[in-house]
């Protein structure tokens, strides 16, 4: 009890100081514009609130003397009330599923909190039985495993040592990054989590967080882009939005990935003599830029004047792009570990370049998860992962509303080409239609590809935006059925939108499956338009009609 003590105490100096809290940067508050203009609590304020609160419900947040937290991320509310989401460490190691959220009244008052996990964690050693270079071994026969058929090149694997609380009761893991280079150089990477004493498999999932002046792009038209003069040229970078910026990858590849660097590729920045970008054909590799940075504008808009949000992780940096990555590279994603956004330019079979609107909101959307519930990406909660960048990603298109790319419910329907066998990556109106997703929950859900298990959250938020049944929006014909064969009425995809980011950034944890996700999103309902709303009852409706009950 004596270090929480003390780690209270240190947190108040340093909150007040507005520095790093045990190792991690606190992140600017996210904040409704509304908020921003009236007087309250301040992150600083919230911060040490929360302190208070660790010291006095220590128990019941499980908290003990080999433990200490750090502060991941602050939300204060119009009203006052705070939200402090914390990750924990037993023994200095990190306790995956150890991410909680205190939420506090607007005097400061404890309200309660959400954790991932509630098994105490008493273990009786932290030594492992299993050797680092042994784990690093299991997980690259894992990512080799994973690529059957294809001969991996340049294999790495890099261990770290965690509590694993996810996976019933906590245990000691080497949480292993597995990292390669696929026959066309393009890279592959697995996350395999072990258990210490035994080498016994307990999770493994993939790294690469898939979907699949003016420029002329590929698929939005002409559009609006603030640059950077440097001379008499321009660069592609945007200092109105932290400086983001586009670069050539030069159909390279790199893989520094969870901080393994291989190989790299370069990300030169984009330039231009008279400020007009692109003809809008591939043949011009500055189209494909052009897409890529007005996918970041919009996405950068989306959150902050919708949702308050001062970029990605809420701190006012920008991320970059890397566009004509790999070899007919069929993959976009978005990189931690370099705060980046990748597209590949597809076969040109099945996929064009990958710089679709909805594809950049879909893929800079993980990074919002990993920044704030950093929902674990395998089971349950990894199709929530998936189907929060396929929500979130849908709404930024609606967001743009932009006539070459009007807003709709399938996913990637702009980068599909013949050879694909379909008109969209995903359907959200009936995620089967693609022949692998699932429309409604059931006890086998959480053993799909996330890809696939996001469909019961993506069948959910249709469902909530536009209700159940036939109908043409936009030109494009849905007909969305329901488990319970209920009729649903739809509240509208802009308070989708806002009830799915409130229950992501202040509800929702690591571990958050189906069940906790409704319960996340009926509290976010709740908050933002009252118990007993209509808008609450469609929430629960909605899930009803996915079964989710």
């Amino acid at each position: 009890m004596s270090r929480i003590r003390q780690h209270v105490r240190e947190s108040r100096r340093l909150a007040t100081a507005g520095v790093a809290v045990s190792g991690a940067t606190l992140l600017a508050a996210t904040l409704s514009p509304a908020a921003h203009a009236t007087a309250g609590p301040t992150r600083a304020t919230a911060v040490r609130h929360a302190a208070s609160a660790l010291l006095a419900h220590a128990s019941s947040l499980g908290l003990d003397s080999a433990q200490a937290t750090s502060v991941r991320d602050v939300i204060v509310d119009k009203d006052g009330s705070q939200h402090v989401r914390y990750d924990r460490t037993y023994h200095r190691l990190p306790v995956l599923g150890g991410d909680f959220v205190v939420h506090l009244n607007p005097d400061g008052g404890y309200r309660g909190a959400d954790r991932a996990a509630r098994a105490p964690i008493a273990l009786p050693s932290t030594t492992p039985g299993v050797a680092a270079p042994k784990a690093a071994d299991l997980a690259a026969n894992a990512l080799r495993a994973a690529n059957p058929g294809q001969r991996l090149r340049q294999v790495k694997a890099k261990p770290q040592l965690i509590v694993d609380a996810l996976h019933g009761t906590p245990r000691l893991a080497w949480r292993t990054n597995a990292v390669g280079l696929d026959p066309l150089g393009n890279p592959v990477a697995r996350t395999v989590l072990t258990d210490a004493r035994t080498g016994a498999r307990i999770d493994a999932w993939d790294s690469i967080e898939t979907a699949t002046g003016d420029g002329r792009s590929l698929y939005s038209g002409t559009v609006p882009l603030e640059t950077t003069q440097s001379g008499s040229s321009y660069q592609l970078k945007d200092p109105t939005r932290g400086n983001t910026y586009t670069g050539d990858a030069a159909n390279k590849t790199d893989l520094c990935i969870f901080g393994i660097c291989i190989s790299r590729a370069p990300s030169t920045v984009f330039t231009d003599t008279d400020n007009h970008w692109g003809t809008g054909a591939t043949a011009d590799r500055s189209s494909a830029a052009v897409d890529a940075q007005y996918g970041t504008d919009e996405t950068w808009d989306y959150y902050k004047n919708v949702h308050g949000r001062n970029g990605i992780a809420g701190d006012g940096k920008g991320s970059y792009n890397r566009v004509h990555y790999g070899s007919n590279y069929n993959n976009a994603f978005w990189d931690d570990s370099c705060f980046c956004m990748t597209y590949g330019d597809g076969d040109g079979t099945t996929f064009g370049p990958l710089v679709a609107l909805d594809v950049a909101g879909h893929e800079m959307s993980h990074g919002v998860t990993s920044k704030t519930a950093g929902l674990t990406y395998s089971g349950e909660s990894g199709g929530l992962n998936e189907a929060t960048s396929d929500i979130l990603g849908t709404m930024v298109e609606w967001y743009a509303n932009n006539p070459s790319d009007p807003g709709d419910y399938l996913i990637g329907e702009q980068i599909v080409r013949s050879g694909f066998g379909g008109t969209a990556l995903r359907y959200m109106d009936k995620p089967s239609r693609d022949g692998s997703s699932a429309d409604y929950w059931s006890g086998s859900v959480g053993n799909l590809d996330v890809h696939y298990s996001s469909g019961v959250a993506n069948h959910f938020a249709y469902l909530l935006a536009e209700g159940s049944g036939a109908k043409t929006i936009n030109g494009v014909s849905y007909n969305s059925p329901t488990y319970n064969g209920s009729t649903v009425t739809g509240i509208g995809h802009d308070k989708v939108g806002k009830i799915w980011y409130r229950a992501l950034t202040v509800y929702m944890t690591s571990s958050t499956n189906y069940a906790g996700a409704r319960t996340a999103t009926l509290n976010a309902a709740k908050d933002l338009y009252g118990a007993g709303s209509a808008e609450y009852n469609a929430v629960a409706a909605a899930w009803s009609a996915v079964n989710v009950n």
